[in-house]
C-alpha cells in the first residue's frame, strides 16, 4: 500500500484529528485559518476550535485576484499563474500561523482548503449549456508540498457532479454541528452573498433546507471600493447610516429575475455587481445618487431580500435565527433584518459554540473530517442536497 494511503488510514482511525480549515470568500479581505480538533463523525462529531486567525490580503493580492474575479473574459495566463501562486500564498500563511501558535506541522493531520472563488456559474446564468459550474483557485498540491500536510481542496466539484450547484456547502457542517432535537434553527450567514440553512427540530436530515438569498455585503463592498478609493467596506455602516433609501431604485433591483426563481438557488458577484446597480439606476433615472443614499439603498436591498427569502421558505414554523459572517458587523443591516423579521433579538452562532467570523473555515474542516471517516448522512432529494463526501486529496510527496 502507498505510504500516503497508509497515513490516511491511520488518521481516519485516530480518536482525535487535528484539521486546519481555510476560507477566503468573495470579499477578498483575507484568509480565515481555523485550527480545529475533531472526534467522531456525523451527528456524533465533537469539535473544538484551538486557534483562529484572519490573515489579511495585501493590496497587491487583492489587485491580482480582482483582475480575474467574476469576469467573463480574463487574461488566461494570469489565471493560470494565479492558481499555484494563491496555493503557495495560503501555504505560507498557514506556516506563519502555526509558528505563531507554536504548533508543529507534524501535529496537524490534514488541511481543508476552500480556495479562492474566481467564478460561480449556476446553470440559469447560461441556459444554452444547462450545466452548473464553479471555479476556485489555490492549488491543493502546492499547499500540501509547501506545508508537508495532506490537503483536501476543490470541495465544490463533487457537489455539482451529484446534481447540486456547488453551494452553499455550509449546510453539511451546520447540520452536523448545530442542529438540535428540540429547537428549529435558521443559520443565516451574511458574507459577500447571503445564505441560510434551515434546521428543523428533530435532526431529520431529509427536512434540512439551504439556499442563497442574494447579495449580502458584496454590493456594499464594491460600491465603497469604487466611490471611496482606499476603503474596502462601510465600517460600522457609517456612510449608509447617513443616507436615505431610494424606494424606486430598491424596487428596480428587487425586480431582478433571480428573486422570482424557485428555491434552492445560488448566485454570486457575477450577477450582483456594480453594472447591475448602474443599470437599475439608469432604469429609474437616479444615476447621480449620493454615495450615502446609494449605500443605504444597497443595505436595505440586502436586508429585504434576506428577510423575504426566509419568510417565503419557512412559513409558519417557530425558529431561532443565528447570524454569522461579515454582515454580523454591519449595525444597520442587522437592525433592518431584525425589524423585517420582527425579532426581539438577532443572536449569533457564537452562542452555539461556533464563532461567526470563523464559522465557514470551521465548516470546511468538518467536510474534511467527514471525507476521512464519515460521509454517511442521507439528506434525501427534497432540497437537492447531495449526500456525498467532498474534497480532493493532495499528498505532500
Amino acid at each position: 500500500m502507498n505510504h500516503n494511503i497508509k497515513r490516511l488510514e491511520r488518521i481516519a482511525a485516530k480518536k482525535n484529528r487535528i484539521i486546519i480549515g481555510l476560507m477566503s470568500g468573495t470579499s477578498m479581505d483575507g484568509l480565515d485559518i481555523a485550527l480545529c480538533k475533531f472526534s467522531g463523525e456525523g451527528l456524533k462529531t465533537k469539535f473544538s476550535m484551538l486557534e483562529f486567525a484572519t490573515v489579511p490580503y495585501s493590496p497587491e493580492v487583492k489587485t491580482r485576484i480582482s483582475e480575474v474575479f467574476a469576469k467573463r473574459q480574463v487574461d488566461f495566463e494570469k489565471l493560470c499563474i494565479l492558481n499555484p501562486w494563491i496555493g503557495m500564498l495560503h501555504a505560507n500563511m498557514i506556516l506563519q500561523c502555526l509558528k505563531r501558535w507554536k504548533v508543529p506541522t507534524t501535529k496537524v493531520d490534514v488541511i481543508a482548503s476552500h480556495g479562492q472563488t474566481v467564478f460561480h456559474a449556476p446553470a440559469f446564468q447560461h441556459p444554452e449549456e444547462n450545466i452548473n459550474a464553479t471555479f476556485q483557485i489555490g492549488d491543493g498540491d502546492h499547499i500540501a508540498v509547501k506545508t508537508g500536510i495532506i490537503t483536501l481542496s476543490d470541495f465544490r466539484q463533487k457537489h455539482i457532479a451529484k446534481g447540486g450547484e456547488g453551494a452553499p456547502l455550509a449546510v453539511y457542517g451546520d447540520y452536523l454541528l448545530l442542529s438540535d432535537k428540540k429547537q428549529s434553527r435558521i443559520l443565516l450567514n451574511i458574507g459577500g452573498i447571503a445564505n441560510f440553512t434551515y434546521l428543523p427540530k428533530g435532526q431529520d436530515p431529509s427536512k434540512v433546507f439551504v439556499t442563497d438569498t442574494g447579495p449580502g455585503n458584496t454590493l456594499l463592498d464594491q460600491a465603497i471600493r469604487h466611490y471611496c478609493p482606499g476603503e474596502y467596506y462601510d465600517k460600522d455602516s457609517t456612510r449608509a447610516s447617513q443616507g436615505k433609501v431610494h424606494p424606486a431604485l430598491l424596487e428596480a433591483m428587487k425586480s431582478a429575475p433571480f428573486f422570482k426563481m424557485p428555491f434552492p438557488k445560488t448566485t454570486g458577484p457575477e450577477l450582483f455587481n456594480l453594472d447591475f446597480v448602474w443599470k437599475a439606476q439608469q432604469q429609474v433615472g437616479v444615476s447621480d445618487l449620493s454615495v450615502p443614499d446609494l449605500l443605504a439603498t444597497l443595505t436595505r436591498f440586502s436586508a429585504e431580500t434576506i428577510a423575504e427569502a426566509i419568510r417565503k421558505a419557512v412559513k409558519k414554523e417557530n425558529f431561532e435565527i443565528y447570524l454569522s459572517g461579515g454582515g454580523a458587523h454591519n449595525p444597520l443591516l442587522r437592525q433592518w433584518v431584525k425589524e423585517l423579521l420582527k425579532l426581539d433579538s438577532l443572536r449569533t452562532t457564537a452562542e452555539l459554540g461556533v464563532p461567526g467570523d470563523a464559522k465557514e473555515a470551521i465548516l470546511f474542516a468538518v467536510l474534511a473530517n467527514e471525507s476521512l471517516c464519515g460521509g454517511k448522512t442521507d439528506f434525501g432529494k427534497r432540497a437537492r442536497i447531495p449526500s456525498v463526501s467532498m474534497g480532493k486529496f493532495s499528498f505532500p510527496g
